[in-house]
């Protein structure tokens, strides 16, 4: 303390020196002090510290006391309450100075303090702020100095914007400051003065709120001059803007203001009312809503308000003129628009006007997209005419507006747009301006303004985002007026970017044989910009290069020759002359060490696509180009790069040489599987997996065995992909060359391979490799894996099982993965695999444990799925005994094996569980478990089908006899099959299922709408087109009498709006209010039941309504723009207030929409705080049990994680009911800490929305 004491001290000192530069450096050292966290200072060195900073801020040297202002930012929050008021009461003294110097220095000393005091409300910033106050208030007041008044409503402006919560006592005296400068002469006073008061609507009262709107239209209606009306309309534009969820109850009376002075003969004026227009529709979307056609109308009559300038000429020249003639002029000299650009009026502020109404009609296509196929017969013809306008600026935003409206118009990813567009649907609305767009881009394309051709880009970007493929008939023009661009020295760096990153999205977004004709019109020029001394020019260039050898010479169409070789369809031959310059140029920087990383990585990439697809053509070149490769392996930066790329001209069915590579290659490939980086195993392991495939002959035995003694490492549970990479890759190193696993790779493989198979975590792809590699080691005959070695390995585990304290869980998974393997082992062994088989049986018939009880029927039931089994005698006997066990476990296995060996022999197997169902009653369930077990079996392929084919009639009446099954389950499992089987034949099935769900009988009906949800899946299916047809009566339960058939529906179209959102969009309007209705609790499904001398109240609606708001969480994601947000929100609020499940449910949704529909949320906020304030606040009962502290610890969890996503709403911290919330969460020690790390999460952006719920 004492050194810091003496420090300061001697910086005081210096401070005081006639020398200029002795004073900046000691306050510059005094500055980088203040910034320590560490540092302390007693009341002595706070006070000298203090006086002398105010004495600097009077030097007569202006950069001392700029110093002097900034240090007393770190100050405020390093000495105590009192030093902080004086230095205000100080700067506020200065304020009111006679010199302008002192004034303007002691302004920005007090907008430093005002911005450094700390949030929150401590006493130490309402007293400050209240000081200020007062005194700012009296500064506005005087009307002597303009330049005090400007200062004073600046600081105001920061103060509220701030602290405005603080000063409530003070607003109406703010207000009564503020109101009168509004009419003051100056324009500068007026400005600020708007931004003071749209700073304080945010957290005054609604009187005080309401006395500002009343003042305003007043003023307004009474007003005689137009810069009174500009002014006020630009207050209401202001106040709109900051607080748009308060000002939705005003707009009735505001509006119709607004618009009246619209058409105003003031060219500012109606500017200003289009700005304001603007505020409304993006900040009061529901309130605006009856007026939305008229300002529309307005927009689209002042979009073509250009009084000063006649494009009749123009029109007129251009518009009788041929198309391709149009296109022909591409010189800049010839640009129609060159006369309207060099057109010049510095009075002329009409394009203000047409700049605001193109404004405010990009806010109205952004948020009424209920409107879309209206625009596109209105809006969208006008602002395609409007693209030849002459003011850049204004030529921009319209582009932007018409790119909104495309925007718009894109379907959402989850619509599966495999069916035409419906005819008056915006898309297809969309498709018949295409012309008319692309004519009207291009135009501006070839003109000069750099910006607006930026925005023309990206609106033909758009268009092919909204209509993919719509520029297939235009592809020759768009090219014709893109190379200029391209070719000329002239162009910017910036447009030749743009416009080579439009080129890929063109060629992506066709089909090949669409754009091979007009590669050779684009090569030119794209070879030219590969040479380009712009790093991104060259690379963004290499990239499209890249893109166009695919579309030349696409290797999807190969045909194979009968000796064996392959056959690719040649290029065409006009294509074929640029083949040489395409390696020439870039070969040139795939040499170049030189380059910018992303160019070298471009140059491989491209270098890589050109070997794969024309190997064939520069066979000679190869011996250049393959060791620069080689180098470029071995470099740190690029090796991935360059695996990527060898692995596309390894793959090629050209089959590419290289050989001169290969044995240098494989060793460093190798090593790459020791490094500690992901992406390039993964990448090394599928490269050297295509090598084996198609190069196994080159590779030597030695080298290969060295690289497979690097693969052990990586077959492990803790990477499964890794896992499944690297057993694919010894797969393909069986099968090719076995000579390869010898004994030293194969002893260090085989525990590796081992331990994974008997993980619970094996699964998917994983498991899937797998079995191909055990399939793969048998059928190589590896010395020391053959099928009865392997066997007694995958078994061992099994017999070992008391060593291992897994969960009963985790032993069934793995069983079932082991049990896979063993039949991965055993099927090709003719005779053996029957006797292996037999075995099992012998286990199952007698088994030592419930654990090898289950494991043998598991393994029974893999293998029979692919041997038929029905010559071992007593076969079924013994799984129809393992259905009495009392293990749920072994019945379950007993029941998937029985299911399981059927596969293996339908005609035996099949005809028996379906008469066995009838005959057992008490085995219903399992034997119907082996039922569905063999549909979905057999639904997986083709043979499978027709092999169920003959039985369908058969199971479908047996099951349609246990349709009214009491018990859940078996209901559900034949609802299952019959679903599964609809599937199959839905031409003949379905018809029955819709009878079904007529029936009388409430059980039936149940399992019929459960039925239908298993028709509805997430791949497109032959049953789409009817289910399209009939979703109306499908969906007809929603209203069902019966609250389990209401229940189950609901289910049902969840997972319609989940799987295939395209079935229920158009039927949303009817369905939505009966989904509205089931989330509101109804007294009549309470019911009191008596628990000894208890009673306890059960809702028999809660399942209900838990379903109904799942529907609505699945429609925010794939249905919103069909959805009335406001309606919606009024649901999600009544759901916070509900029981324990339906309230984490909202709280999900809440932060969904505060994603989705910021500006709706933020009108609404005060509705969803005090629900959310409720359940933080919330106290658990103390004699409660530990299961209720912590659900309860849970809600207020997910309560928090809404409130954080409320606060990533822009202008939500603006918000006095959201930020007194906040601050009050910030209050309890318990969820403080909670909170800040949500909102560190939040925050932090791990790519990965946490509130998405998990629909799997």
């Amino acid at each position: 303390m004492a050194s810091v004491s003496y420090q300061i001290a001697n910086l005081l000192e210096k401070m005081t020196s006639n020398d200029k530069d002795f004073r900046f450096m000691a306050t510059n050292d005094l500055m980088t002090e203040l910034q320590k966290d560490s540092i302390k200072l007693d009341d002595d060195s706070e006070r000298k510290v203090v006086k002398m900073l105010l004495r600097l801020l009077e030097d007569k040297n202006g950069e001392v006391q700029n110093l002097a202002v900034k240090c007393l930012g770190p100050l405020v929050n390093k000495v105590k309450e009192y030093q902080v008021e004086g230095i205000v009461d100080t700067l506020c003294a200065n304020m009111l100075s006679d010199t302008e110097q002192l004034r303007d220095i002691s302004s920005i000393g007090l907008k430093t303090v005002i911005s450094e005091l700390p949030l929150g409300s401590n006493t130490l910033a309402a007293n400050v702020c209240k000081k200020i106050t007062g005194k700012l208030s009296s500064a506005i007041e005087k009307q002597e100095d303009v330049s005090v008044q400007l200062e004073a409503l600046d600081i105001l402006a920061d103060l509220l914007s701030r602290f405005g919560g603080l000063l409530i006592s003070f607003h109406p005296m703010l207000l009564n400051s503020l109101l009168p400068q509004l009419a003051s002469p100056r324009q500068a006073v007026r400005k600020r003065t708007i931004v003071a008061l749209s700073h304080l609507v945010m957290s005054c009262n609604a009187s005080l709120y309401n006395k500002l709107i009343d003042h305003l239209l007043e003023g307004l209606s009474s007003s005689t001059s137009s810069s009174v009306s500009r002014t006020h309309i630009q207050c209401i534009a202001s106040i709109c803007r900051q607080a748009g969820h308060r000002f939705g109850e005003q707009l009735w009376r505001v509006a119709p203001q607004v618009l009246e002075y619209s058409t105003d003969a003031d060219e500012e004026l109606r500017e200003h009312c289009l700005q304001a227009l603007e505020a409304f529709v993006l900040k009061c979307p529901k309130e605006v809503q009856p007026h939305i056609p008229t300002i529309i109308d307005l927009c689209l009559k002042m979009i073509t308000y250009d009084p000063n300038y006649n494009y009749e000429d123009e029109e007129e020249d251009g518009g009788g003129e041929d198309e391709e003639m149009e296109d022909e002029s591409f010189t800049p000299d010839a640009d129609p628009e060159s006369d309207s650009e060099e057109y010049s009026d510095d009075d002329d502020m009409s394009w203000k006007v047409r700049r605001a109404a193109a404004k405010c009609l990009e806010s109205v296509i952004a948020t009424r997209h209920e409107l879309l196929a209206e625009m596109y017969q209105t809006v969208s013809p006008a602002l395609i005419a409007r693209f030849k306008e002459r003011e850049e600026n204004v030529k921009c935003d319209i582009l932007s507006a018409y790119t909104a409206l495309l925007r718009a118009t894109r379907p959402p990813p989850s619509l599966q747009l495999t069916m035409a567009p419906a005819d008056n649907s915006p898309q297809a609305l969309l498709l018949q301006r295409v012309t008319g767009v692309v004519r009207g881009a291009l135009r501006v394309i070839r003109g000069r303004s750099v910006r607006a051709r930026g925005c023309a880009l990206a609106l033909l970007r758009e268009l092919l985002a909204a209509a993919p493929g719509c520029l297939a008939d235009h592809a020759a023009r768009v090219i014709r007026a893109l190379t200029p661009a391209l070719t000329d020295k002239s162009t910017a760096s910036s447009m030749k970017i743009e416009t080579l990153v439009f080129v890929v999205c063109l060629v992506r977004g066709h089909k090949a044989a669409t754009m091979r004709a007009h590669v050779a019109a684009l090569l030119p020029a794209v070879l030219g910009c590969v040479h380009d001394p712009f790093y991104k020019v060259t690379a963004e260039a290499l990239r499209v290069l890249q893109t166009l050898v695919k579309v030349m010479r696409p290797l999807d169409q190969v045909t194979n020759e009968p000796e064996g070789t392959v056959h690719v369809e040649p290029p065409p031959e006009e294509l074929q002359q640029f083949i040489p310059a395409m390696y020439e140029c870039t070969l040139v920087r795939l040499r170049a060490t030189d380059m910018d990383q992303e160019v070298k990585e471009r140059a491989i990439a491209a270098c890589g696509q050109l070997l794969c697809h024309f190997g064939d053509y520069l066979q000679h070149e190869l011996l250049v180009c393959l060791p620069i490769f080689l180098e470029r392996l071995r470099n740190e930066i690029t090796r991935l790069t360059t695996v990527k790329a060898l692995t596309k001209v390894a793959s090629s069915p050209l089959r590419i040489d290289l050989t001169p590579i290969l044995a240098d290659a494989v060793p460093i490939l190798g090593s790459f599987l020791r490094k500690n980086q992901r992406a390039l195993k993964l990448s090394t392991l599928v490269l050297l997996d295509t090598l084996v495939q198609n190069y196994s002959n080159a590779i030597s035995i030695e080298l290969l065995s060295k690289v497979l003694m690097e693969v052990p490492a990586l077959v492990c549970e803790a990477d499964l992909h890794c896992a499944q990479t690297a057993l694919t890759l010894v797969r393909g190193a069986c099968l090719r060359c076995p000579a390869a696993l010898t004994p030293d790779a194969r002893h260090a493989l085989t525990p590796n391979i081992l331990a994974l198979a008997k993980s619970p975590l094996l699964q998917g792809g994983a498991l899937k490799a797998m079995l191909g590699v055990l399939s793969a080691l048998v059928a190589a005959d590896v010395a020391g894996c053959s099928r009865r070695e392997l066997l007694a390995l995958l078994v061992a585990p099994v017999h070992r099982l008391h060593e291992h304290n897994a969960s009963a869980h985790h032993i069934k998974q793995a069983f079932h993965s082991l049990a896979k393997c063993v039949a991965a082992v055993v099927v090709s062994g003719g005779s053996d695999a029957l006797d292996v088989t037999r075995g099992f049986l012998r286990d199952a018939a007698q088994p030592a444990t419930d654990a090898h009880h289950m494991f043998a029927l598991l393994a029974l039931a893999e293998i029979g799925r692919h041997l038929d089994l029905s010559s071992i005698p007593n076969l079924k006997e013994v799984l129809l005994s393992s259905f009495a066990p009392s293990s749920e476990e072994v019945k379950s296995a007993a029941s998937y094996a029985l299911g399981s060996v059927a596969v293996g022999n339908l005609p035996e197997f099949l005809p028996f569980i379906l008469g066995e169902i009838e005959a057992q009653p008490k085995r219903q369930y399992l034997l119907l478990h082996s039922l569905r077990e063999i549909i979905s079996c057999e639904s997986c392929t083709p043979e499978g089908i027709e092999a169920l084919r003959p039985f369908i009639p058969e199971i479908w009446v047996q099951l349609s006899k246990h349709c009214q099954c009491a018990e859940e389950g078996s209901r559900n499992v034949v609802a299952e099959c019959l679903g599964k089987l609809c599937l199959l034949e839905p031409q003949d099935l379905l018809p029955h299922l819709k009878e079904f769900l007529k029936s009388p009988e409430p059980l039936t009906r149940t399992t019929a709408v459960t039925a239908v949800k298993f028709t509805i899946s997430d791949q497109p299916q032959a049953i789409d087109p009817l289910l399209r047809g009939c979703m109306s009566e499908l969906l007809v339960p929603l209203r069902d009498p019966e609250l389990g058939v209401r229940r189950v529906a609901l289910v049902a179209f969840n997972s319609a709006a989940h799987n295939k959102p395209s079935l229920v969009r158009d039927l949303l309007p009817q369905v939505l209010p009966t989904i509205y209705s089931e989330t509101k609790v109804k007294k009549e499904l309470i019911r009191e039941v008596e628990m000894g001398p208890f009673k306890h109240s059960v809702d028999d609606g809660l399942d209900l309504r838990k379903a109904a708001f799942e529907c609505m969480y699945t429609l925010l994601g794939t249905c919103l723009d069909r959805l009335d947000v406001f309606e919606f929100l009024r649901h999600v609020e009544d759901g916070l207030r509900d029981h324990y499940d339906i309230k984490m449910l909202t709280y999900l949704m809440c932060a969904r929409l505060a994603q989705l529909c910021p500006t709706v949320v933020l009108q609404r906020l005060e509705s969803l705080v005090e629900p959310l304030r409720a359940t933080c606040t919330m106290k658990v009962k103390a004699n409660s049990v530990k299961q209720e502290y912590e659900k309860q610890d849970e809600l207020k969890r997910s309560a928090l994680r809404a409130a954080a996503a409320l606060l990533q709403i822009p202008e939500a911290e603006k918000n006095p009911h959201l930020m007194d919330f906040v601050t009050q969460i910030k209050s309890f020690p318990d969820l403080q800490p909670i909170f800040e790390s949500i909102l560190k999460d939040s925050t932090g952006g791990s790519g990965v929305d946490s509130n998405l719920m998990d629909q799997s």
